[in-house]
């Protein structure tokens, strides 16, 4: 039995790209020129007013404005604008287009930094995964030792990765999560890619939410999913709705590795 190069491919989306980093650094503070140019516009207009209130006297003096009042122009606009002023509405709406931008960044940038976090798993996965291979066993010890010589090195390297996207759990949250990480570390470390694709099904099949078994009712589908780990699905509801989501996209990518072992078994 071969061992696949490539266990547990991480998903699709997630593809290095490092182009579309260098792409989006000359765009880092392109929302930001809206407002830089508000505030020139602005500057030139307390610099306009100004010079409109200094003609026939010295724009320092505050008697200036009653002549230009007298010339059909508004003293306190112009003396707002003398100080550099601006249109409170037009000000408002600049912020919030920039922070509105601003925002839709933010969240593209925790998608991509759960994206890479997802992607770390999946290679801790397949490291787990090549450590519990049955054919280690058949090996000599000497080439057994090199193997996980070699396997403490990728691990080593990608332990020095350090990401956390935090998601807000509660304690029980935090312990029902804990608890899902260790049932699916035991299945994969069982050594018996059989017994190890049932239970994964099994996870998968508690996975099956209340409302996607409701939707599949209304459409006339039978929703039978087989046989549930009943400790595993306690654990999951107990795990926050994006963590349910997670957990069901590592046990569809493990499941497909456990079904090509299967296969080739």
């Amino acid at each position: 039995m071969d061992i696949d190069s490539a266990p547990v491919p991480p998903p699709q989306e997630y593809s290095d790209n490092p182009t579309g980093y260098q792409s989006e650094s000359s765009m880092n503070f392109d929302y930001l020129h809206g407002l830089n140019e508000g505030a020139s516009a602005a500057a030139r207009a307390s610099s306009s007013a100004t010079s409109l209130g200094g003609h026939g006297g010295s724009s320092d003096s505050p008697r200036h404005f009653g002549a230009v009042g007298g010339g059909g122009i508004d003293a306190s606009t112009s003396s707002m604008q003398s100080y550099g002023y601006v249109d409170d509405s037009k000000a408002l709406d600049r912020f919030v287009s920039v922070l509105d931008q601003l925002d839709a960044r933010v969240e593209k940038f925790r998608k991509d930094a759960m994206g890479l976090q997802e992607k770390k798993d999946f290679l801790l996965m397949s490291i787990d995964l090549i450590k519990s291979h049955d054919m280690l066993h058949s090996m000599m010890e000497s080439e057994r030792e090199e193997i996980f010589c070699y396997i403490q090195r990728v691990n080593s390297r990608l332990s020095t990765v350090d990401l956390m996207v935090h998601t807000v759990r509660d304690r029980s949250q935090e312990d029902a999560l804990s608890q899902i990480n260790e049932l699916i570390d035991i299945m994969i470390t069982m050594g018996d890619p059989v017994l190890a694709r049932q239970r994964c099904q099994q996870y998968l099949n508690a996975c099956c939410s209340a409302a996607e078994a409701a939707e599949s009712y209304e459409y006339g589908v039978d929703v039978d999913a087989g046989p549930i780990d009943k400790k595993f699905e306690g654990a999951l509801l107990g795990c926050t709705l994006d963590d349910q989501k997670n957990i069901k996209k590592r046990l569809q990518a493990l499941m497909g590795y456990l079904n090509k072992q299967t296969v080739r078994n």
